[in-house]
């Protein structure tokens, strides 16, 4: 995990989902170098978000975004067809 204060951020995963997260800790997380469960998801999301600042904005860091700026609640129907596509 960061070595900074970590801010409170929730991923939702399905019960599948998260299942099959929680397997592979178990099955590989330790062997990996992984601390915990959070410590996995938290290094898979920065390895994606590293790949998404190279192909959107020149490999270069985003500026970071204030808590509150982003949307909450539930999703709506479009955005829930997608997920399942």
């Amino acid at each position: 995990m960061s070595k900074r204060k970590p801010a409170s951020f929730t991923p939702y995963f399905t019960q599948e989902d998260a299942g099959r997260v929680r397997a592979a800790f178990l099955a590989a997380g330790t062997g990996e170098g992984y601390a915990s469960v959070s410590d996995l998801i938290e290094k898979a999301v920065l390895k994606e978000v590293r790949r998404l600042q190279r192909k959107y904005n020149g490999g270069k860091a985003w500026e970071p975004v204030p808590p509150g700026a982003l949307r909450t609640g539930r999703r709506n129907l479009a955005e829930e067809r997608h997920r399942t596509e």
